[in-house]
C-alpha cells in the first residue's frame, strides 16, 4: 500500500485519513483526533480487539490499557 508506514495496523481503508488516501501519512488522522480528544484506531488495534470498542475517546483506551490486553508482556506468551 503507497503512503503507508511500516507500523501501520489501521484497517479501515474507507477512512478518509488513512494513509493510502492521500499523500500526508498520518498527520491528517491524527490532527482530527487530537482535536475530538480521540486516539487513532492504530493504538486500539496494538492493546484491544478489534470491534470490541465503540469510541476511540482518550478515556476509552486508558481503560482499554488498564484491562491488561496487548502490550509486550502478552505478546512475550
Amino acid at each position: 500500500m503507497k503512503n503507508l508506514s511500516p507500523f501501520c495496523s489501521c484497517s479501515d481503508v474507507r477512512c478518509p485519513m488513512h494513509p493510502t488516501n492521500h499523500d500526508k501519512g498520518c498527520a491528517p488522522c491524527i490532527a482530527k483526533n487530537l482535536k475530538l480528544r480521540e486516539i487513532p484506531s492504530c493504538f486500539f488495534n496494538k492493546v484491544d480487539s478489534a470491534g470490541e470498542h465503540t469510541s476511540f475517546f482518550f478515556e476509552d483506551f486508558a481503560e482499554s490499557v488498564l484491562r491488561g490486553k496487548g502490550g509486550p508482556e502478552k505478546e512475550a506468551e
